[in-house]
C-alpha cells in the first residue's frame, strides 16, 4: 500500500472515533431522545392594530313615515247660504247734480205746468217724494198735493228713465203774482246740498192759497189728473 493511501485511512478512522467521543448535552439523558420544543405563541404581526371583539350595533326604533293621504279628510262646515244680492241696495236717492230738469205749460186757465226729471248719471237713482219748488222771487214753495209712497217704494230711474210732477199756480183770484220761472230740487231725506235747476214759465200765475205739487209719477197723464 503506498503511503498516500495510508495517511487518508488514518484520518477516516480518526474522524470516527471523535464522533462516537461526542455524549448528549447537559440537559438530555445520556442516549435519551431529546425533548419535544415547548409551542410557542403566534407572534402578532407588527404594525397590526389589535381590536377588541365589538357587539354588533343596537338599531335605534324608527317612526314609521306618516302618509298624509291616510290622515281622514276634516270635516267640513256646512256653507252659510248666501242671501239674494239686493239690486236696489245701493239706490241712492236722486240729487240736483243726476238728472235734468224742464216745465211745460199744460193747461193756462189753472196755470198748469208738467215738470219732468230725467237720470242723467250713470247710475240708477230714486226720485223721492214731492219736488221742492219755488217760485221765482217769490217767498215760500208749492204746496204738497196727494201723497207720496215711502223710500222703498219710490220711482226707481235707470239712467235715462224720466219721472213727472204736475205744478199748478192756481187761478187768478188777484190775491197772487205772476212769475217768470221757477226753481227746482230734489227731496233727498238728507242734509245734502244741492243746485237748484230753473226752468222757464212765462205768464205763471200763482196764487197764494191755491198753488200745489204732486209727487213724482211715472207717466205725465197721472201727474196732470191729480
Amino acid at each position: 500500500m503506498s503511503t498516500v493511501r495510508r495517511s487518508g485511512v488514518v484520518l477516516v478512522t480518526l474522524a470516527a472515533v471523535a464522533l462516537t467521543a461526542c455524549g448528549p448535552g447537559e440537559d438530555g439523558a445520556a442516549g435519551g431522545p431529546a425533548a419535544p420544543p415547548a409551542p410557542s405563541t403566534p407572534a402578532t404581526p407588527t404594525g397590526a392594530p389589535t381590536k377588541a371583539p365589538t357587539e354588533p350595533p343596537t338599531e335605534a326604533p324608527t317612526t314609521a313615515p306618516t302618509d298624509a293621504s291616510t290622515k281622514p279628510p276634516a270635516p267640513s262646515k256646512p256653507a252659510t247660504p248666501t242671501p239674494p244680492a239686493d239690486p236696489d241696495y245701493d239706490v241712492f236717492p236722486c240729487s240736483t247734480y243726476d238728472v235734468t230738469f224742464t216745465a211745460t205749460l199744460a193747461e193756462p186757465t189753472t196755470s198748469s205746468y208738467l215738470l219732468k226729471i230725467t237720470n242723467k248719471s250713470g247710475k240708477p237713482c230714486r226720485a223721492l217724494g214731492h219736488p221742492v219748488v219755488a217760485f221765482g222771487d217769490l217767498d215760500g214753495r208749492a204746496v204738497e198735493r196727494g201723497p207720496a209712497p215711502g223710500i222703498e217704494d219710490a220711482i226707481r230711474l235707470a239712467p235715462g228713465q224720466s219721472a213727472y210732477a204736475g205744478l199748478m199756480g192756481g187761478l187768478k183770484d188777484g190775491k197772487g203774482k205772476t212769475v217768470a220761472s221757477i226753481a227746482m230740487t230734489m227731496s233727498t231725506d238728507s242734509d245734502l246740498e244741492q243746485k237748484p235747476l230753473k226752468a222757464s214759465t212765462p205768464g205763471l200765475y200763482v196764487s197764494p192759497d191755491k198753488n200745489s205739487v204732486t209727487a213724482w209719477m211715472t207717466n205725465a197723464e197721472d201727474a196732470l189728473s191729480l
